[in-house]
């Protein structure tokens, strides 16, 4: 009998913004363990779970739409399998949602496409540009270029992002945007925000706004679906 394919759908939230891609890895192999759950490992002399994660956020980030896939020799319910996983966790890493893939199912690193966040001022930080933001929003959503100075371990360039914004607009009491995301094209929303700032013509600082990623997408831009589409609860 063939490992079951699950999508696994997680909150990142408050401090653990600060903890980083490896940690969080390794902090879900030991919940999967406490949990008793009945994950396939690795053949060979050091064997693994197999569990692969699909698009890992920067530090200082925080989410409610994370996702990582497993492959399980046996599955209960996905209400029991959540309660189990939700019940070694703190509040702020919660499973929201579990579903079985089908068998040809692509892993979920390789089918990202779209992100979209929601950027809000950093209550730790005095400085509050976000009315700023939004005067200057209407225009920048209207430009047919935003050009930006993107570093590389070797080299800048000017680069022209607007093809890889999809959509931007005020939201609560912030910005949202939606973005390309994933390995084809990526563009992270602390680019965005600088190029609001230089619209708006106030000095760009990273840590006086939060970004929170809302939802990660798969499929086309006119055809985004969330991850957790691409299969059932069980």
């Amino acid at each position: 009998m063939s490992a079951l394919k699950l999508r696994i759908k997680y909150t990142k939230l408050g401090s653990l913004r600060f903890i980083g891609h490896l940690d969080i890895m390794r902090f879900f192999q030991k919940a999967i363990r406490r949990a008793k759950l009945d994950v396939s490992y690795s053949k060979g002399f050091s064997p693994h779970q197999m569990i692969s994660f699909a698009a890992p956020m920067p530090l200082g980030m925080t989410s409610e739409g994370e996702y990582f896939d497993g492959e399980f020799e046996s599955v209960t319910t996905t209400e029991d399998m959540m309660a189990r996983l939700n019940a070694t966790m703190p509040p702020e890493i919660q499973v929201l949602d579990i579903i079985e893939l089908p068998d040809n199912a692509k892993p979920s690193m390789a089918i990202v496409t779209a992100s979209d966040y929601y950027i809000y001022k950093n209550e730790e930080c005095e400085n509050d540009t976000i009315p700023q933001l939004l005067q200057a929003l209407p225009a920048f959503a209207e430009k047919d270029k935003v050009e930006i100075v993107k570093k590389t371990k070797s080299k800048e360039e000017l680069t022209d992002i607007r093809p890889l914004i999809y959509e931007i607009k005020e939201y609560k009491d912030g910005v949202y945007m939606l973005l390309a995301s994933g390995s084809k094209d990526n563009l992270k929303p602390e680019l965005v925000v600088e190029a609001m700032c230089n619209e708006a013509g106030v000095p760009f600082n990273r840590y006086d706004y939060r970004i929170h990623r809302l939802e990660t997408y798969m499929g086309e831009k006119e055809e985004l679906q969330p991850l957790s589409a691409s299969g059932t609860r069980f």
